[in-house]
């Protein structure tokens, strides 16, 4: 099996807070609105997205999802207002 080099390693490490931060984003708002995956899907399909619940929880659990996948998630659950951290809270410990 391939070795990461130090460049990869680096970038999957800060990707991972910003990766973590989508996740917990839509996972909230999955458990204040109440929805699960298979009502997810069906809103999706309402947009002409085509995800099936089973699909949208590995996707989604993978925690590796593109901006546009999270913003038609929020819409479908109609999220008004997203309240983002602050950058000096996101920054490399």
């Amino acid at each position: 099996m391939p070795q990461k080099s130090a460049d990869t390693a680096a970038s999957d490490t800060s990707h991972a807070r910003w990766e973590k931060l989508a996740f917990d984003l839509l996972k909230s708002e999955m458990r204040e609105k109440k929805i699960n995956y298979k009502e997810l899907s069906r809103r999706l399909e309402a947009l002409g997205l085509d995800e099936l619940p089973d699909q949208l929880n590995r996707k989604v659990n993978r925690r590796r999802f593109s901006a546009a996948f999270l913003l038609a998630c929020l819409v479908a659950m109609e999220k008004g207002v997203l309240i983002l951290p602050r950058a000096a809270d996101m920054k490399p410990k």
